[in-house]
């Protein structure tokens, strides 16, 4: 009996329906469109602007994907590019101050009057402990034991110990256990340049408190120790003030960058002996000297 009621419903609510439809077949719009096209137009639009919406959305963040894609991987390739562009610029400013200093060694080789010979530092660099480097060049350059070693600032050290056949060892001139003589270039006044353990790393000793040397004078090599030729630069006086004893204390800041050092020059002139000390004049005795000599 139930059934029989449901399927009656239905039936009805199909037959209102088709009744509908086809009333709005035949009834027509202000416009001459059948009500049924207009109803069905309206529905079928709304869905088509859906559809295209959504079809719409989707193309755009597809394109939006690849144009990001693209531009990720233009950057990857332009950020390669920057970094072989750095790298570039490193070596070309490398070599433009490899080529700087050696210009500044030819230079000097060529107004020094002296035989000298190019070295490469090729181990070594000053430290508290060590002050020493070694340089490519040895016995069969004509490197011995003593030679004096230059840069275009002013003296680097001396070589010490028998040189192998091609590399020698150089004790910088900042070493505690160094020395040079040397001399104002203002005033002359001379005394001894050695390595102390300290900011500047050279003092200036043996030098009367009387003597006139100043902050800012530029010390040079005086050439009595026998090893350095006379007149390059050693360094600037720092600091000069007058000691407590009979000699100035005298702090001077090297003319070389002893951290930088890549190339040099080695004096190929044998080391000589210090320049001795005038002989005393002889002073005659005295008769009661000699007297009580002969008792």
């Amino acid at each position: 009996m139930l059934d029989i009621r449901k399927r009656t419903g239905v039936v009805f609510l199909i037959a209102i329906l088709a009744q509908v439809i086809l009333v709005s077949v035949q009834v027509q719009t202000r416009s001459g469109v059948r009500a049924i096209e207009a109803v069905s137009f309206g529905a079928f639009s709304r869905v088509q602007l859906a559809t295209s919406s959504f079809v719409r959305g989707v193309r755009d963040v597809w394109t939006n994907y690849g144009a990001l894609r693209g531009a990720r991987d233009e950057n990857t390739a332009l950020k390669s590019q920057l970094a072989e562009l750095e790298i570039r610029l490193q070596e070309q400013r490398a070599l433009a101050g490899r080529t700087a200093k050696l210009q500044e060694l030819l230079d000097l080789k060529q107004n020094t009057e002296l035989p000298t010979v190019a070295a490469e530092v090729i181990a070594g660099k000053p430290n508290p402990d060590v002050m020493q480097i070694t340089i490519g060049r040895g016995a069969a350059d004509g490197v011995q034991a003593d030679m004096a070693v230059i840069a275009p600032r002013g003296i680097v050290g001396r070589v010490v110990g028998e040189p192998a056949a091609h590399a020698a060892r150089v004790q910088l001139i900042i070493d505690r256990s160094a020395a040079a003589g040397a001399l104002s270039e203002r005033t002359r006044a001379g005394g001894l340049i050695v390595g102390v353990d300290g900011q500047p790393p050279l003092a200036m000793d043996l030098v009367p408190n009387l003597t006139d040397i100043k902050e800012g004078d530029v010390i040079v090599t005086s050439g009595v120790d026998g090893i350095y030729p006379k007149g390059y630069a050693i360094g600037v006086v720092e600091k000069s003030e007058g000691g407590t004893a009979l000699h100035r204390l005298i702090t001077v800041r090297p003319a070389v960058d002893f951290t930088s050092l890549e190339e040099v020059l080695v004096v190929l002139v044998p080391a000589r002996g210090a320049t001795p000390a005038p002989p005393r004049a002889a002073v005659p005795e005295k008769p009661g000297a000699a007297a009580g000599a002969v008792k």
